[in-house]
């Protein structure tokens, strides 16, 4: 999405707890999404979560791809000629 020119700028912290994986309409923004991968919720909610920019959490997992698929949607577009 980023060579698409929809999002313009990402980040990849590594905090002591849990990484982050940021998504940036523009750098001087908040990040539209965060994926992040918390170790400590692996047994119970799931590892991954994708987090909307006010915080709202999208979904939860434990399978990576599987939680990617809420940002899916977001590829399609009505074309109309």
């Amino acid at each position: 999405m980023v060579a698409a020119g929809e999002w313009r700028d990402y980040a990849l912290d590594a905090l002591q707890d849990h990484a982050v994986f940021s998504i940036y309409r523009r750098f001087s923004e908040a990040p539209l999404y965060q994926i992040e991968k918390r170790p400590d919720n692996a047994r119970r909610q799931g590892a991954y979560s994708v987090h909307a920019q006010g915080g709202l959490i999208l979904k939860r997992g434990h399978d990576l791809d599987h939680v990617l698929r809420v940002l899916e949607p977001k590829r399609m577009r009505l074309v109309v000629e």
